[in-house]
C-alpha cells in the first residue's frame, strides 16, 4: 500500500499541472501580500488575523481550483482506460480508490503549505514578526473546511461525470460563504468598535464552516461506499 500512495503521489506532485500551480500561487501570493495585506484589512495591522484570513481567503479560489484538478487525475478518460491494469491487482478497488483519494489530500495539503509558507516568509521578511500562534485559528477556520468540502464534493462528482469537476472549479463562491470570499475579514473588525481587536468569529460563521466540513466528510463516506461496490 505504501508503494501505491507513494506512487500516486509522485505522479500528481511532479505532474506539470501541480508545479504550473505553485508557480502561480508563488506569483499571485507574493502579489496579494506586497499589494493588498501589506496595507492591514479594515484599519487592523498586517500581520494581524484579520489581514492574514483576508490573504488567505484570497488564494482559496487557487486551492480550490488546484484540489479539484488533482482529482481530475483519477477521473479522466485515460485513467478509467487504467482500471483494466489496476482491477487485475490483487489490491481491493475501495481500497485502491482510497489511498488515490489520499494522495490527492496529500497534493492539496502541499499547495496549501505552499501559501502558508508564502505568508511567514512575507511578514519575516518585511516585520520581523513571527508570531504564528496566533494565527491558527483562521488557517484552520479558512483551509480545513473549505478544502475538504471541495475534495469531498469533487470525489464524489467524479463518480458520475469527469467534467462536472471542471464545472464545479469555475462555479463562483457562494455569498453566503463569507469566510470562504474574505467579507468576514474584511467586514466583522469595522462592527466591533476596537482599534485592531482581537480575532473572533460569529457562531453563524462557525455554523457554517462546521456544516461545511461535516458535508465535506460526509460525502467523502458516500463516495466510498460506493467505490466498494465497485
Amino acid at each position: 500500500m505504501r508503494k501505491i500512495f507513494g506512487y500516486e503521489c509522485k505522479r500528481l506532485i511532479c505532474s506539470k499541472f501541480f508545479i504550473g500551480i505553485i508557480l502561480v500561487i508563488l506569483f499571485y501570493g507574493w502579489q496579494v501580500l506586497n499589494r493588498v495585506t501589506i496595507l492591514g484589512v479594515s484599519h487592523t495591522a498586517p500581520f494581524s488575523p484579520w489581514s492574514y484570513g483576508d490573504y488567505l481567503s484570497r488564494m482559496i479560489p487557487l486551492l480550490w481550483i488546484g484540489a479539484l484538478f488533482l482529482l481530475t487525475f483519477f477521473t479522466s478518460k485515460a485513467e478509467q482506460r487504467r482500471k483494466a491494469i489496476t482491477s487485475a491487482t490483487p489490491v481491493k478497488p475501495s481500497v485502491y480508490g482510497l489511498v488515490r483519494f489520499c494522495a490527492a489530500m496529500t497534493g492539496t495539503a502541499l499547495l496549501a503549505l505552499v501559501v502558508i509558507l508564502l505568508a511567514i516568509v512575507f511578514y519575516g521578511q518585511m516585520f520581523n514578526w513571527y508570531a504564528w500562534s496566533s494565527l491558527l485559528l483562521p488557517t484552520f477556520f479558512t483551509f480545513v473546511p473549505t478544502l475538504v468540502f471541495a475534495l469531498g464534493s469533487g470525489w464524489f462528482m467524479g463518480h458520475f461525470k469527469a467534467w462536472l469537476l471542471f464545472l464545479w472549479m469555475l462555479l463562483p463562491l457562494p455569498e453566503f460563504l463569507g469566510l470562504l470570499n474574505g467579507s468576514v475579514f474584511a467586514e466583522r473588525p469595522l462592527t466591533l468598535n476596537v482599534l485592531d481587536p482581537a480575532f473572533s468569529l460569529s457562531i453563524g460563521t462557525v455554523i457554517a464552516q462546521c456544516v461545511l466540513l461535516l458535508t465535506g466528510i460526509a460525502l467523502m463516506a458516500v463516495s466510498a461506499a460506493k467505490s466498494k461496490k465497485y
